[in-house]
Order: C-alpha cells, then sequence, then structure tokens
C-alpha cells in the first residue's frame, strides 16, 4: 500500500511540475539603438532610440505558423520588455524592429532580428531572455567615426596600420 502511495504521490508531482512548466512566463529583455557610424555595432557615438517599436514572434518550425506576436515600445533609456507565456522549445522565437521614431536614425540594418530560446530545457537557468541590440543607422555616417573606427581597429589609420 505503501508502495502505490508513493508511486500516485510521484505520478501527482510530475503532472504538477509539468503544468507548471508549461504556464511558465518568460521576459524578454532588448535595446534600440541609433548607429551613426553605419557599421552595424555599437561604438561609443551609438545612442539608445527612445520610442522604438519591436515585435516578438513565434514560429512553428515545420510550417512556419505563428504562435506568438507581441509587440513592444522602448523607454527612455531604448530597452524593451516583453512578457511571453509558456515553454516554446519546439518553434522559433525572434525579435525584430518595427520602426524608429527618430528622423535623424530610422534606417533599418540589413538583419535587424534577435532569436532567443524561449525554454527551460537549454540550460538557461531563470525566466529572463535578453535579446541581442537591434539598431538603426543615419543617412549618413557622423565624420566623428572614422578615428573612433580607426581605434578600435575596424578601418586603418594613415599609416596603414
Amino acid at each position: 500500500m505503501a508502495k502505490a502511495v508513493a508511486v500516485v504521490s510521484a505520478l501527482c508531482f510530475l503532472a504538477l511540475a509539468s503544468l507548471a512548466h508549461a504556464q511558465e512566463a518568460f521576459t524578454v529583455k532588448g535595446r534600440v539603438y541609433c548607429d551613426p557610424c553605419r557599421v552595424e555595432f555599437q561604438t561609443s557615438l551609438s545612442k539608445n532610440i527612445e520610442g522604438a517599436e519591436v515585435e516578438l514572434q513565434c514560429r512553428v518550425r515545420e510550417n512556419g505558423t505563428v504562435t506568438v506576436s507581441q509587440k513592444a515600445t522602448t523607454d527612455a533609456s531604448g530597452n524593451y520588455e516583453l512578457s511571453v507565456q509558456g515553454d516554446h522549445e519546439e518553434e522559433i522565437c525572434e525579435v525584430a524592429s518595427v520602426s524608429s521614431p527618430s528622423l535623424e536614425c530610422n534606417v533599418p540594418f540589413g538583419e535587424n532580428k534577435a532569436r532567443i530560446l524561449l525554454t527551460q530545457n537549454n540550460g538557461v537557468q531563470g525566466t529572463d531572455r535578453f535579446a541581442n541590440p537591434l539598431g538603426y543607422k543615419t543617412t549618413e555616417a557622423n565624420p566623428d567615426c572614422k578615428p573612433i573606427l580607426q581605434e578600435m581597429g575596424y578601418i586603418p589609420d594613415e599609416n596603414g596600420l
């Protein structure tokens, strides 16, 4: 009898753990910035964009059916947060930039998406997930970029170094 109770208790525990796991909420965090150097990575001249819109979508791998679609707007620091319910291990989830309110900085990067894994089955502890920064470029490069990029070794200086 004690053995049967132990088995039933274990099964109940597993069922509850599975249910709690399926209902877990993940918080997706990220940032949107302006790239005045037009190099599609952050430099000391980059500024965060307030009011930029991003969209998170999760799609079924096999047929592309969208299972989650949420939008968010960046705060004064260029940061956004999205709350997503459930485990999406078998789906492809990406955050993409939608729009920039900046008239000076509204040219989207070539590939302006960040893939994120929304599952507990990947070795990442906790429920916060951090997306790579997304960005927009100015229409022309800021002249102050050249020395910064040379210092970073991104473009050679006058001596060819």
